[in-house]
């Protein structure tokens, strides 16, 4: 028998588990019946339950093998070898390993050469190695940097396992288990919580004790605001799909907090199965779907084609070299022409190659998040700052993002004198600041004129039928609030009513304290979502035997309903008639269409006997009939009279509206996402301009909810996304990643906001996550990649513009790297092609790439923004970093590169040692020509040549303070650390030069340099300096190009989003 009940037990169980009715929608009885099996002793009631949980250890031990542990699955670490590896995937790093170890190969040969030659002159290995080391070197600092920043993002999977508390009080075997390990729970067990537990698993709740059962579901949905519960059914919708997660009134979900009040649940599902897991579930499957950043692609693209020129091109010189291999320079031995050749092939490869790319990189994107920071964003992943900048789409939260976040009551309503109609005052002031005033209200304020007058009695409902406060921050110097935002507009707009206070503390509370003062609370009737009201029981402190008075606030529809009297402005209490109640009922709507949170204020004096003598306090009316039963308290608030309305909103940031017009301008569009219902999310899109009034005028607006939006066909849905600005309300949270997979899928660059827990999915998912500083979930900050300090819409956009910034100065530095190296690969390029001595040789490629290229690469990482950077359309994810007119414009700098360094090689033979050309081209079997050609009769050729490429590429830093604009618009200066960068090295370059002159003859030597006199540094400037002039000429092309091909985006942009 006892096997047959626990194999019941299991399978109705899991039946249970996997039916198609979620638990929200399933009535109580059902989901008893369905857990628990058949007893002898009749049906399962929930009596009963309540009294015993689940029966057996055995059948405890079954649930538990069935159902495992009630924990999140652990992560995967990555092993530290398995990071390291991870960062040598790169393309370009994969060249840069193996230039290193084919010149180490090469290295290696030349010390074995040495030695076999030169048995008695000593050399040391690392002079010989320094090419691979340095580069290597290079190679593993940047790998450290990427496993850092790898290791501390990686964090948000353990920060959910957070949210569930270590101890549970359970109901098991019929006996109380206090402090149960949580992760022994299993469906079907009965826990027991009360305020300041946390919830241990995904529970129905049973029973509520007293009146009233408040949780905090922040920690899951973002949304401030306590949540009341019910042990009521909600009614199935369409389909029998549960109900959205802000709305399952019934439940309680792992990681929540209980507020106010004490219940009990049965657990219904744990561990994965619940909300944090499925959550955690999502956030891996994201992370393992995690696209590329577009610089990551870029620069993959950029390190293949790389790889294809630098291979065709070494392979190149080194076959159009094969005739040479024999020379009478190499005494007819073919290895080692071979051997000469090949080290020449592979310095060309080095000069290809920009080996200080990827810390360069590195360094401008830790740069770039310094400057964010400044701006109030958090950078947590490096290549998101990149990843910003081409964002297409921004898809943003409404609450405290494009709004205040600050409830603040901006209308009231009151009857007029006469009875017949309805007068509206507005409120001025900001947030939760008390400075401020109710136009049109009596001189005084509350306590102004008679006491009992409207106003009066309206500060009075406000003020004590509230759990909130306002305080002021000193070390903030600004208000806040203590309690429910709601609750705390009411407070905020009690002190505006005409208040003189003396200093900013005290206006915080002013007329809160008052009121205080002089009544007590004697019970609360609290709020419940069957009558949509609260209400409390005050009493005179100066009079406690004088009569109770009740005092609600609610919802207008229910709070209305139950009025039959009117208190008008002149104090006057009438009946209300049918015309007024629909004046009132009016005044309603209008304020909800405006749209505004309206809630309805009344009191209540011909109370009850029993309550209206009521002398006990809020924790005494546990034996009173009527406060204590909750059923009673819709009676109790019934046959009131009707004092005023409160209109309520949640304001637009001033801000926003300016920086949502930036987006526009900037070819961005901005997409909100958000839980509030239509005709309030609208409001406020027209208010920030994500709707525009033609939008309103010719009835464009694209706003929907999440399931009436998902309810459409799929190529439906595609081709609304390719609309403009759309507003998406009543939305899950597990929209908001398929929005952002849809949107992937047409090609854009998303950008998602979210707080909660719940959006840390779509957070990991989208191009660029942002959480945001203040409100914010741990877990949803660490499935971003950027962090908004101060929660604001307008930072975004700054964001945008900066990172905007950021690949820009990449780009520069990038080119500039690029367009030094194809100068150098034209060098020795040409120089092979003709037959020339080698103008440079590794060693001088290496000094010019690491040390004089470096310093000036790095500080066009400060480089000024361009006045027109949010003028222009985003850039596709698809363009390359080097575009077609970019490459063309390089290859002819770099052409002139080659050519002015040979030349100044060239020059110094033909016009000062005084041999011809057609005796330069063959210098090999040159036999009059002395020791001109030897190591050390190179040197002051190769000197020059290394001295007007330093210079070349010196004033092509100072013309990449911008890759488009003159240096008449935006000039060097602008960029001081450009100046340090170019002038740093440059010093350098002529400390070494000189160094023999100056008593450090060892650094000149080791550098295969030699001192130039003052006629060889004015013909170095004469090749060098000319460079300024062809790229002013070049630039000036380019942005002819570019304003077509702008045009061009543009114009795809607008046939792309129409419909």
């Amino acid at each position: 028998m006892r096997l047959y009940l626990l194999v019941l037990t299991t399978l109705t169980l899991l039946s249970y588990i996997n039916c198609s009715q979620h638990p929200s929608i399933t009535p109580i009885k059902s989901i008893l019946q369905e857990i628990y099996p058949p007893s002898t002793n009749g049906p399962v009631t929930l009596e009963s339950v309540s009294k015993t949980g689940i029966p057996t250890p055995s059948d405890l031990s079954l649930l538990r093998t069935e159902h495992g542990l009630n924990a999140l699955p652990k992560q995967k670490s990555q092993s530290i070898w398995s990071r390291i590896g991870h960062e040598f995937k790169d393309r370009l790093v994969q060249i840069l390993l193996c230039t290193a170890a084919v010149s180490a190969v090469f290295s290696f040969l030349e010390l074995r050469e040495h030695k076999l030659l030169h048995p008695d002159v000593p050399i040391s290995p690392l002079s010989v190695f320094v090419e691979p080391l340095v580069i290597l070197f290079i190679l593993v600092m940047n790998a450290a940097v990427g496993v850092k920043m790898g290791m501390s993002a990686e964090s948000s999977l353990a920060s959910l396992s957070k949210l569930n508390p270590s101890t549970a009080t359970l109901l098991r075997f019929g006996e109380i288990v206090a402090d149960a390990d949580a992760e022994s729970i299993v469906p079907g067990d009965i826990i027991m919580l009360k305020t300041g537990d946390k919830v241990p698993a995904d529970c129905r709740i049973i029973k509520i004790n007293g009146g009233r059962l408040g949780v905090d579901e922040a920690a899951l949905t973002g949304e401030p605001e306590t949540v009341d519960k019910s042990v009521a059914d909600i009614p199935a919708s369409s389909g029998d799909r549960a109900p959205q997660l802000q709305y399952q009134s019934n439940m309680l979900f792992s990681g929540t907090l209980v507020t106010a009040g004490s219940c009990t649940a049965v657990a219904t599902s744990t561990g994965e199965r619940t909300e944090i897991g499925k959550i955690s579930t999502s956030v891996q499957a994201a992370k393992e779907e995690e696209p590329p950043t577009p610089l990551q692609l870029k620069l993959d693209s950029f390190a293949e084609k790389l790889t294809l020129i630098v291979g065709s091109i070494c392979a190149l010189c080194f076959v159009t070299s094969f005739p040479k291999f024999r020379d009478d320079a190499f005494d007819g031995n073919l290895f080692k022409g071979m051997l000469y050749y090949a080290k020449v092939a592979v310095a060309l490869g080095v000069a290809a190659i920009p080996e200080g790319l990827p810390a360069v990189i590195t360094l401008c994107l830790s740069l770039g998040t310094g400057r964010m920071a400044k701006k109030n964003v958090i950078v947590r992943r490096l290549p998101s700052v990149e990843t910003l900048g081409c964002t297409s789409v921004i898809c943003s939260d409404k609450t405290g993002t494009l709004t205040t976040n600050k409830m603040t009551a901006v209308k009231v309503a009151m009857v007029d004198e006469q009875g017949k109609d309805m007068e509206v005052k507005d409120v001025v002031g900001e947030g939760y600041s008390p400075i401020g005033e109710v136009k049109g209200a009596e001189r005084g304020g509350c306590w102004g004129g008679a006491r009992g007058n409207l106003e009066h009695e309206f500060c009075q409902v406000a003020s004590l039928c509230s759990d909130a406060r306002i305080i002021y921050n000193k070390e903030k110097d600004d208000f806040e609030r203590v309690g429910e935002p709601t609750e705390a507009a009411l407070a905020v707009l009690v002190e505006k009513f005409g208040t003189e206070p003396g200093g900013r503390e005290e206006a915080a509370d002013l007329n809160a304290k008052r009121w205080t003062e002089e009544f007590e609370r004697a019970a609360t009737l609290e709020f419940n979502r069957d009558r949509k009201s609260m209400g409390v029981l005050v009493r005179s402190r100066s009079s406690p035997s004088s009569p109770n008075k009740l005092l609600v606030k609610g919802a207008p529809s229910s709070v209305i309903e139950r009025c039959t009297h009117a208190k008008l402005s002149n104090g006057k209490v009438v009946p209300i008639s049918p015309d007024l109640r629909s004046k009132i009922n009016g005044m309603s709507s209008s304020l909800a269409r405006q749209p505004l949170r309206t809630l309805a204020l009344a009191t209540k004096t011909n109370l009850p006997k029993s309550i209206l003598t009521y002398s006990g306090g809020p924790n005494d009316v546990a034996g009173h009939p009527l406060l204590s039963d909750p059923s009673k308290f819709s009676s109790i608030e019934s046959g009131m009279t009707f004092i005023g309305l409160a209109g309520i909103k949640d304001p637009a940031r001033p801000e926003v509206a300016g920086a949502i017009s930036t987006c526009t301008k900037a070819g961005i569009r901005v997409m909100m996402i958000t839980g509030d219902a239509k005709d309030t999310a609208i409001a406020i899109a027209r208010d920030v301009n994500i709707f525009t009034k033609e939008n309103v005028e010719n009835g464009t607006i694209k706003a929907f909810e999440g399931r009436e939006f998902f309810e459409l066909p799929e190529a439906t849905q595609l081709q609304i996304l390719k609309a403009d600005n759309i507003v998406f309300c009543r939305t899950e949270p597990a929209d908001k990643q398929k929005l952002v997979k849809m949107l992937q899928q047409l090609g854009e660059i998303p950008a998602m906001t979210g707080d909660g827990v719940n959006d840390a999915p779509a957070l990991q998912q989208s191009a660029i996550g942002i959480a945001m500083g203040i409100t914010g979930t741990e877990v949803a900050k660490e499935a971003a990649d950027m962090v908004l300090v101060d929660d604001n819409f307008a930072t975004i956009v700054s964001a945008v513009e900066e990172g905007r910034c950021i690949y820009a100065s990449m780009q520069a530095f990038i080119c500039f790297l690029i367009s030094c190296n194809i100068g150098e690969i034209f060098c020795i390029f040409l120089a092979s092609l003709l037959g020339l001595p080698e103008p440079l040789t590794a060693m001088h490629l290496l000094w010019v790439n690491l040390v004089t290229d470096g310093p000036p690469a790095t500080a066009l990482g400060f480089n000024p923004p361009d006045p027109d950077v949010m003028d222009q359309a985003p850039r596709e994810a698809d363009e390359e970093i080097m575009t077609k007119w970019l490459l063309t414009r390089y290859m002819i700098t770099g052409l002139y590169v080659g050519v002015a360094t040979v030349g100044v090689s060239v020059w110094h033979y033909v016009c000062e040692m005084g041999i011809t050309f057609k005796q330069l081209r063959r210098w090999t079997t040159c036999g009059d020509c002395g020791d001109m050609f030897s190591k050390e009769g190179r040197m002051i050729p190769q000197t020059l040549a290394l001295t007007t490429l330093v210079c070349l590429e010196m004033f092509k830093a100072l013309s990449a303070v911008s890759v488009d604009n003159s240096l008449l618009v935006v000039p060097s200066w602008r960029n001081k650390f450009l100046l340090v960068g170019v002038a740093v090295p440059m010093l350098l370059h002529i400390f070494v030069v000189h160094s023999a002159k100056l008593g450090f003859g060892g650094f000149g030597e080791a550098f295969g340099m030699v001192p130039l006199n003052r006629k060889q540094w004015l013909k170095v400037l004469q090749f060098s300096a000319p460079i300024l002039a062809l790229d002013e000429v070049l630039k000036f092309v380019g942005r002819r190009v570019n304003k077509e091909k702008e045009a061009e985006k543009r114009q795809r942009k607008k046939d792309k989003l129409k419909l």
